[in-house]
């Protein structure tokens, strides 16, 4: 028998996922209340032009354009207006209220992300995000929680719906990437802009998160190495699958030893990266998203699922709400995020990995050997080396022998690495570098 006074939740934010959550609270009212122990009251939803159509029947009297006002007297505040601004003053006012507060905005986090949790130290509230990376998958909470007693060492994480949904249009469709962006758009898995997809951003927002939780350490989202998917082309996925690999955009989050000073660090990073055919993470595809975690004593573990939608990412935020509602009922502090082990960023140089590194060359002799030496001279070692020829023009109209070289390399550092590739492209014997691609999953 349910006891315990109603809980009274404010949600900011009515699109497509705040929607599901009002959706979801009225409609399961019973349901949720006998899972926390109390009522689960929703006493406003706060929307910027309360006439707006809406993508769920919300009660005309919850709704509200004084958000300010709504938030008062809370026990729980559901932000979904995504954005910095009024989301961060509005979280800072109902944490110093003593509210809990459940987020899915990302951006938000990893770029205010410890003046909002210590915040919510200061008044022993608590700061609810599983919806922030992964829309459904669980994640947040397994590498808080459940990892908490062992050591993570690393995480490939397929953390943006809108380019696994293009790399894999491009892999199994023969798309080009302009052809798979417009597929995208018109099925409404990108935006009008597609920039923070495409570019990374939304990818390096969400590393930074994870990165953080996994290692006990404070990742800004601008330590993190980006590089976005639009140097792509239909030529490197093709390639990519005839040397046994697929391209996807990985968040990296790993911890990695300085070679300059020996001291261990955090590198978190995000690229197109080649990922063996046989890795769990090849076989995501569409705009799922999957979460690839390596730990000591627990070993791999894989998270897949769902990355966006308003009813999938609902999902996530109504499980934080019963945790909120929970921890009111049975009553406690909440706990404050874990940031003891304070390790360095690193750099992308400090990191080791491999290349396949594609190439237009002269098709004459003399060449492979200049090259080899290019490699030698900044300490890489090549690992396959596979050559096609081709025809190319000389500018005046006649053809001349060309060849195309597949040139997959032994692990060594992105410094060496990195220099190797800006000695090819001023090389006399080397037309062109047409494509460079990290190899990752090994």
């Amino acid at each position: 028998m349910i006891e315990y006074r109603n809980l009274r939740i404010a949600l900011l934010g009515a699109g497509s996922v705040g929607a599901q959550v009002a959706d979801q609270l009225i409609a399961h009212a019973d349901e949720l209340a006998a899972r926390v122990g109390a009522r689960l009251e929703l006493v406003g939803v706060a929307v910027r032009d309360v006439d707006a159509p809406r993508t769920a029947d919300i009660p005309r009297e919850l709704l509200t354009a004084d958000a300010e006002e709504l938030i008062l007297g809370a026990d729980i505040v559901v932000e979904l207006m995504g954005g910095l601004e009024p989301a961060r003053t509005l979280i800072l006012q109902a944490l110093n209220s003593g509210a809990d507060v459940i987020t899915a905005n990302k951006a938000l986090l990893a770029t205010h992300g410890p003046e909002l949790f210590e915040a919510a130290e200061q008044v022993g509230a608590q700061l609810y995000y599983e919806a922030a990376v992964g829309g459904a998958i669980p994640i947040i909470r397994p590498l808080r929680d459940s990892l908490a007693g062992d050591r993570v060492t690393r995480i490939l994480g397929i953390v943006n719906g809108t380019t696994n949904f293009i790399l894999d249009r491009m892999d199994k469709h023969g798309e080009t990437m302009e052809q798979a962006l417009a597929t995208a758009t018109e099925l409404g898995y990108a935006e009008a802009d597609p920039t923070a997809d495409v570019g990374g951003y939304d990818a390096a927002q969400k590393a930074g998160i994870l990165a953080s939780l996994a290692f006990h350490t404070l990742v800004p989202a601008d330590a993190v190495y980006r590089e976005g998917i639009t140097e792509v082309t239909l030529d490197d996925v093709r390639a990519a699958r005839k040397a046994g690999y697929v391209v996807k955009l990985l968040a990296i989050c790993e911890k990695i030893v300085d070679r300059e000073t020996l001291a261990e660090g955090v590198s978190a990073r995000v690229y197109p990266a080649l990922v063996p055919l046989e890795h769990p993470l090849a076989a995501v595809h569409g705009a799922n998203n999957a979460v690839f975690v390596e730990a000591e004593a627990a070993g791999p573990l894989m998270f897949y699922g769902a990355g966006a939608g308003g009813i999938q990412t609902a999902s996530a935020v109504l499980g934080d709400v019963v945790s909120a509602a929970r921890r009111h009922v049975v009553g406690g502090p909440g706990v404050a995020e874990s940031t003891h082990a304070n390790l360095p960023v690193l750099p992308i140089s400090a990191v080791t990995t491999r290349y396949q590194i594609t190439l237009q060359v002269a098709d004459q002799p003399g060449v492979l050997a200049a090259i080899a030496t290019l490699f030698n001279e900044h300490g890489v070692s090549v690992e396959t080396l596979e050559q096609s020829i081709v025809s190319t023009g000389d500018g005046h109209g006649a053809t001349v022998p060309a060849a195309t070289l597949v040139i997959g390399t032994h692990e060594a550092s992105e410094a060496d690495l990195a220099a190797t590739v800006a000695a090819l492209t001023t090389s006399t014997v080397v037309h062109s570098v047409t494509g460079v691609l990290r190899v990752e999953g090994l």
